[in-house]
C-alpha cells in the first residue's frame, strides 16, 4: 500500500507564529495554519489539525461504510458524512488534546433496512483505519437512512 505525504513549514512562536500545510502527495493545495485561528471559534481562512483530521476521518469512514454495506448485501447510493473534531484542555497532562469526534452519516442505501444500516455504520466506525488510529479519542456516531 502507498505512503502519502504532507509537510508543514512553521515560523515563529506558538502564540504569534504561523505556517502552511502542504498536501504534498496529491499536490492539491497549501493551507495556512496558526494557533490563534486554531483556538478561535471562527477559522478565519486557516485550516487546523482538527479540520484535517475531520477530513481524513470522514473520507476513510465513507469508504469503509460503503464496504460494510456491500458485505451485508446492500448497495450504497449516497453517503453524506460529517465529522466534528473538538480541541480542548488536557486536564491530566496539561496543554491540549482532542476531546471528542462526532461522526454523523446519512445514507441512501438499497437492500438494507434502518437496523442493517446502523449495524454497518457501527462496524465502519470500528474498522475504519483512521478510527483505529484515533482510539484514544471518544468517537460518537449518529447514523440514519434517508428515504
Amino acid at each position: 500500500m502507498p505512503t502519502r505525504t504532507a509537510r508543514t513549514a512553521w515560523n515563529g512562536t506558538l502564540e504569534k507564529g504561523s505556517g502552511q500545510v502542504e498536501l504534498t502527495s496529491s499536490g492539491v493545495g497549501t493551507y495556512d495554519v496558526s494557533f490563534p485561528k486554531r483556538a478561535a471559534e471562527e477559522a478565519g481562512g486557516a485550516t487546523s489539525p482538527e479540520e484535517l483530521i475531520a477530513a481524513a476521518h470522514t473520507a476513510c469512514y465513507a469508504m469503509q461504510l460503503s464496504a460494510e454495506i456491500a458485505q451485508r448485501g446492500g448497495t450504497p447510493e449516497a453517503l453524506d458524512v460529517q465529522g466534528d473534531v473538538s480541541l480542548g484542555p488536557d486536564q491530566a497532562a496539561g496543554g491540549f488534546k482532542l476531546t471528542g469526534i462526532k461522526l454523523a452519516v446519512r445514507g441512501e442505501v438499497d437492500g438494507l433496512d434502518e437496523a442493517g444500516f446502523r449495524e454497518a455504520a457501527e462496524a465502519a466506525k470500528a474498522n475504519c483505519p483512521v478510527s483505529k488510529a484515533l482510539t484514544g479519542v471518544d468517537i460518537t456516531l449518529d447514523a440514519a437512512l434517508e428515504s
